[in-house]
């Protein structure tokens, strides 16, 4: 990805309802101040709405030009864009929407409240990647991966875990893929790529060492490279042809980033995997049914005497 990073997200002003979803995924790059006027419009969407942009400036103890700054990073031409959306955004939070539950579980939760916190998470940050998630990038990365020689995949930890699921998706409709979890063994296999092959590089933080350097090699051999993660300003973008931006979820003591981001990292995959197996159509329906029928007598019943 180049680092006009501020610009790629001003090509298509993003909806009102997916403006919460943008605070939360950009807000951790920001400045202070730009957070602070980030979360002032997230959080009182109407009265944000009938500031000035002057009015703002002086709520938010910042300048007019970082409100300005902030409309743009979050996707917006100007202040009187992000105006419109905040009153869209109020009218939707308006409309008879649930309750949201935001109490972070504690250690003494019930089971039930456990099972009710984490699901309203789940949903929310699936929701927010769905939001966030650049269509136009999912396409371009879609199309390389339907006709890709060999698709490389890079992930440690949770990530890991992400990658191998995609790898098994992919090769059930005939691709040849590959989740690496070796750093090393990464690296020597992202050597052997070239134009016409793809590398995928899975990291939330966008910043793990582990996961940058085959991506960074998979880009000098000529590989169409695509970052996943849920830092669109973080070191391994340099390095993607394609980022494709998963949501920022809430961390807390009995929640880590990990159990969160694989959430967000699932939703992205599957959304990758689909939009393949529609190109490869002809090819991955045979592929698929070949794999059922392959694995058929393992799932049913065995009688005994």
């Amino acid at each position: 990805m180049t680092n006009d990073l501020k610009e790629s997200f001003t090509d298509s002003p993003p909806a009102p309802a997916a403006l919460a979803a943008k605070v939360r995924t950009l807000s951790p790059s920001m400045t202070r101040s730009m957070q602070r006027v980030a979360e002032a419009v997230a959080g009182d969407p109407a009265g944000c709405a009938a500031l000035t942009v002057t009015g703002l400036a002086e709520l938010t103890g910042t300048s007019e030009a970082t409100v300005v700054r902030t409309a743009r990073l979050l996707g917006y031409p100007g202040y009187r864009d992000l105006r419109l959306a905040l009153a869209g955004l109020a009218a939707h939070q308006e409309s008879g929407r649930a309750p949201a539950v935001t109490a972070d579980i504690a250690v003494d939760d019930p089971i039930a409240d456990v099972v009710a916190k984490l699901a309203y998470d789940e949903q929310q940050t699936l929701a927010d990647t769905a939001a966030g998630l650049d269509t136009v990038q999912l396409g371009a990365a879609v199309a390389a991966a339907a006709t890709a020689r060999r698709i490389d995949i890079y992930g440690v930890g949770a990530s890991s875990l992400v990658g191998q699921d995609l790898a098994q998706k992919l090769s059930r409709i005939g691709l040849i893929a590959h989740s690496h979890t070796d750093p090393h063994l990464a690296v020597t296999n992202a050597v052997q790529l070239r134009s016409g092959d793809m590398a995928i590089a899975i990291t939330h933080s966008g910043s793990t060492g582990d996961v940058i350097e085959p991506l960074r090699v998979a880009f000098d051999r000529g590989a169409t490279t695509v970052a996943i993660t849920g830092r669109p300003d973080g070191p391994v973008t340099q390095y993607a042809d394609h980022v494709l931006t998963t949501s920022t979820a809430r961390e807390s003591e009995l929640r880590p980033a990990a159990m969160s981001s694989r959430t967000s990292q699932l939703l992205v995959v599957d959304c990758l995997f689909i939009g393949v197996a529609q190109r490869t159509y002809e090819t991955a329906a045979p592929a698929l049914a070949a794999s059922y029928e392959a694995l058929a007598h393992r799932h049913t019943p065995r009688h005994t005497r």
